[in-house]
């Protein structure tokens, strides 16, 4: 979301004349957009501004922080670097060119960090820039779970989704830009509920088959779920809507009740199993990514167990693990029963090695397939061209860069740690065995 939201506050700035820079000692404004998720992330912000200092001293430039940390820390934030112009959180920044007019009159510095009574995408114009081959839409934003680690209510807001018109016109500009692939955005995406023209509240499944009817757009997908929100329109549109991707970023968290009681997740792993189980029926190509933490307080030896135990009972394509990390103003901050870190580290380090077998095993299953591949960009190495599977696996071909922004038939004749090698289909006879 972070990524789309950039791209917008480009297509804000290119009026005034603004254009992207590689080298922030070029720059005239830089602006950092942060995520406040994890305690590393958010802390990476002030190390960040530091080394950005000079840039500001020598050149004078204008420099914001923006996101989620903006969001939580915005006092905090110029207190520790007094040279920072403007903060902003994600609400708000469809007034960036206000608040950069503002530091120019000489009015100060800005700080902008409440939640607009006016949906900030009301404000926002029409994208009007060159776009990705494989594009991202944001029809959702907040959260009404409250999950206890988490800070996504605080910064994001409550639940918003989009109006289905809205949604539909970006899709159809992207598709125009040339994007072939649009995944659907959202803190809690599959808590989307729009309306549509008549004023009709719609679900996430309908939302996706609307999309879906979009000449030129091949691809669909979305994220991030939370288990609680997978209705039955949803899994149905999975069964029957050929352009939304067989593969799910569903994240679980943990696999004690006792745990997961704790977080305020809403389900027990025992829900998760069967909601996966009524996935996989849905669509029985599905592969699945989610999200795991260890080391929440209280964690004992049998809860960690029992997660080890899901993530043997479901399989992962992908997953992303970390340690427990206190998020100011969250219930789980404040909780008693620490884990030591020594304890977080071997039982991050017994998870991720298991996830990495599982992601090994399901990569090297792909050789020998031949899948439809979504050539996105250049690869290293000159004649190379980088594309994605259904399963967002990168492959790696050798073939020209005409080929990019089209789908074409791979062979699959190798795996990287992270990549797949291929060839294209109909030269298979000429890949030694």
């Amino acid at each position: 979301m972070n990524v789309y939201d950039s791209a917008r506050m480009a297509e804000l700035l290119a009026p005034l004349g603004y254009d992207a820079t590689q080298r922030p000692e070029e720059a005239d404004l830089v602006i950092l957009n942060t995520c406040h998720i994890r305690e590393k992330a958010a802390e990476k912000v002030y190390s960040d501004l530091g080394r950005l200092k000079p840039v500001k001293s020598e050149r004078g430039a204008l420099i914001a922080v923006a996101g989620c940390v903006a969001q939580a820390e915005g006092e905090e934030i110029l207190r520790r670097a007094p040279y920072v112009d403007m903060v902003f959180g994600p609400q708000s920044y469809h007034r960036l060119p206000e608040m950069i007019a503002r530091v120019l009159r000489g009015a100060g510095r800005v700080i902008e960090t409440d939640f607009p009574a006016v949906p900030k995408f009301d404000s926002l114009p029409a994208g009007v820039g060159a776009s990705e081959v494989s594009a991202f839409l944001t029809v959702q934003e907040g959260c009404d779970k409250f999950c206890a680690f988490c800070v996504v209510p605080y910064t994001r807001g409550a639940e918003y989704s989009r109006d289905v018109a809205a949604i539909e016109a970006e899709a159809r500009s992207l598709v125009a830009r040339g994007a072939a692939e649009i995944t659907l955005l959202g803190q809690n995406v599959n808590a989307y509920h729009g309306r549509d023209e008549g004023g009709a509240v719609i679900g996430l499944g309908a939302l996706l088959e609307r999309l879906a009817r979009i000449e030129g757009l091949a691809r669909l997908r979305y994220m991030t779920s939370h288990p609680r929100d997978m209705d039955e329109a949803l899994i149905a549109a999975h069964a029957g809507e050929p352009k939304l991707m067989p593969f799910l970023h569903l994240p679980v968290q943990s696999g004690s009740d006792r745990l997961l009681e704790a977080m305020n997740r809403g389900h027990c792993a025992d829900d998760y199993r069967r909601l996966v189980d009524r996935l996989r029926r849905a669509r029985p190509d599905l592969a699945l990514s989610s999200d795991f933490i260890v080391g929440f307080p209280g964690e004992t030896a049998a809860d960690f167990e029992a997660t080890m135990t899901l993530v043997r009972d479901t399989g992962f394509a992908s997953a992303y693990s970390f340690k427990f990390s206190p998020r100011p103003g969250t219930p789980a901050a404040s909780l008693d029963s620490p884990v030591p870190e020594a304890v977080k580290d071997e039982r991050l380090q017994i998870l991720q090695a298991e996830l990495r077998v599982q992601q090994d095993r399901f990569n090297r299953a792909a050789i020998g397939q031949v899948l439809p591949v979504l050539f996105e960009k250049p690869g290293r190495h000159l004649g190379q061209v980088v594309g994605r599977t259904p399963y967002l696996q990168a492959v790696h071909v050798d073939a020209p860069a005409s080929w990019i922004g089209t789908i074409a038939d791979v062979a699959i004749v190798g795996m990287k740690t992270n990549s797949l090698t291929g060839a294209p289909a109909d030269e298979r006879k000429r890949i030694p065995a």
